[in-house]
């Protein structure tokens, strides 16, 4: 670790000094690249100040986001954001690929349920009617970001057995000849529940961003209704409109 001293004897105010360091700290290699902090008992003792001064310099860095504190686990220095276009949503995974982001699946859950009443509504089919279900949690190496679930239309004919590690669109195209040629989305800001919670390791309460996507086919016919939960300080959703003339 580098040198942590601060200077008791300076008219500068100790939590200042402990921000500067801290900021100098989490420039090193090992800490970008996704090594915890020291935790707040012993990075105080290093620094010979309270656990109260140096916190306040800690929830400063936070309030900038560029520390950020996981439940359970500690305060790590926080990735740059990850953006997406919404003129890119057929390839998420292309697009963070060219961006130089591997995505990663952490969890990828293929089942057969009854939806929400919203679900069948949208594809016209009776209430109780199973439909495919796909839950992806999605992420780069050891940082999940992204939870989608996504539901299809019957009359597609997936029957689960497909390898859901293949972009999906491509999937869908490939073997089923279905395109998907028209996205109808809607954004909130929303508190996260516990399963988001867990999934995204984050607090219960904390914001996140909800997008749910509507996908038609090249005839206007509804072929997925997808959901997608991001993590607020990890993802930034960019959305490009034209005016007409």
């Amino acid at each position: 670790m580098m040198n942590l001293k601060i200077d008791h004897k300076s008219p500068v105010p100790l939590h200042i000094q402990a921000e500067n360091l801290l900021r100098e700290l989490i420039k090193q290699p090992e800490y970008i690249e996704g090594k915890l902090l020291p935790n707040e008992i012993e990075l105080a003792k290093r620094l010979a100040i309270s656990r109260s001064t140096l916190r306040l310099a800690i929830n400063k860095l936070v309030y900038e986001e560029l520390l950020i504190r996981k439940k359970g686990i500690g305060t790590k220095v926080a990735s740059s954001k990850f953006s997406s276009k919404s003129k890119n949503w057929l390839s998420f995974s292309q697009e963070m690929k060219n961006r130089g982001i591997e995505v990663k699946n952490f969890e990828l859950h293929v089942s057969w349920v009854v939806p929400d009443k919203a679900v069948s509504k949208f594809f016209n089919v009776d209430e109780d009617q199973k439909l495919l279900k796909l839950e992806r949690l999605r992420g780069k190496k050891d940082d999940p970001f992204v939870y989608f679930i996504s539901y299809f239309h019957p009359r597609i004919g997936l029957n689960g057995d497909e390898d859901f590690k293949r972009p999906l669109y491509e999937i869908l195209e490939a073997d089923y000849h279905v395109v998907a040629d028209l996205s109808q989305e809607e954004l909130d800001a929303m508190a996260a529940n516990k399963f988001i919670a867990d999934k995204l390791e984050i607090n219960i309460g904390d914001p996140i961003l909800s997008r749910k996507r509507f996908v038609f086919d090249q005839s206007g016919k509804p072929i997925e209704y997808n959901l997608g939960y991001y993590r607020a300080e990890s993802f930034t959703y960019t959305v490009e409109s034209r005016r007409d003339y």
